[in-house]
């Protein structure tokens, strides 16, 4: 398990702000359930342009809804020039730190601010200061190559494996580590060494048997070692046709972000390693 701080204990099995607004003036939507992580943030500004009220949804890990949670305590009663400025390096000081393969939940954070900020200026008809354009490099998290060189520029990153912790770019297929180790070069101006990862090929035609120890075999591998570096465990009880059945454990069975998230984000691993007709049902026992 992670070594997490008390604050982000805390902020984890006791968020803030958790929910949705009716008729926000911002919006930020980051992240993707089929990758792993997902964010979306809202606020209402009152009459003086302050945000009067914030509210996050959050699918993660304790480090991700713990620093969504403490991002809204820090920006509430800011104008939106103040909490533009807000960074991952502030999210992560309030938590009291967090692990090296942790840092893009303070960067999700951050993104999800901006795009809020960036939604409110286009509602008005405007432009966000903080509104990044930039080309796609990781297609597995969406992530462009403005927001790695940001990345790297922000937190003076050096290897591709830095890179991936804080924005998760190069933590899919692996197919862009070659294109953020450039992207490093660019602006740090030094070499860094890239290993290529291969995925495998989903199968075209299964057996019962050979579908289920696949499922077995995903949950094993793709599922199970995120949930438990978190505290969290899945388990497989059952397999009905194309229906599978599991049920949660640890952290991951009290995570009071689980019900908007977690069903979705297993579905995506199976049905992308093992077969597009899979769904997957939660079962509480």
């Amino acid at each position: 398990m992670w070594d997490y701080t008390d604050k982000v204990m805390n902020q984890f099995h006791h968020p803030h702000n958790v929910g949705k607004i009716d008729d926000p003036d911002g919006v930020g939507e980051v992240g993707s359930l089929a990758c792993g992580d997902a964010m979306t943030l809202m606020f209402k500004l009152d009459g003086q342009g302050r945000i009067d009220d914030v509210k996050f949804r959050t699918f993660g890990c304790a480090s991700a809804i713990a620093s969504s949670s403490i991002l809204t305590k820090m920006i509430k009663g800011m104008t939106l020039e103040e909490a533009s400025k807000v960074t991952n390096k502030d999210i992560v000081a309030k938590l009291g730190g967090l692990p090296d393969q942790k840092m893009h939940c303070s960067v999700m954070g951050q993104e999800a601010l901006e795009a809020a900020i960036a939604d409110y200026y286009t509602r008005k008809g405007g432009t966000a200061p903080t509104t990044q354009m930039g080309n796609i490099v990781c297609t597995c998290f969406g992530v462009t190559d403005e927001e790695i060189c940001k990345v790297v520029h922000e937190n003076d990153l050096t290897m591709v494996e830095e890179v991936t912790n804080f924005c998760k770019a190069g933590g899919g297929c692996g197919g862009c580590k070659k294109r953020i180790a450039e992207l490093v070069e660019e602006v740090q101006g030094q070499k860094t060494h890239v290993e290529h990862e291969i995925k495998p090929a989903k199968p075209a035609k299964l057996t019962n048997i050979r579908k289920i120890q696949l499922i077995q075999d995903t949950i094993n591998e793709q599922i199970r070692p995120a949930l438990q570096a978190d505290g969290g465990d899945i388990d497989l009880l059952d397999v009905e046709g194309d229906k599978v059945l599991v049920a949660f454990r640890g952290m991951c069975a009290q995570c009071k972000m689980a019900k908007y998230t977690m069903k979705d984000v297993v579905e995506a691993r199976l049905k992308e390693f093992v077969s597009d007709d899979l769904s997957v049902e939660e079962v509480k026992d």
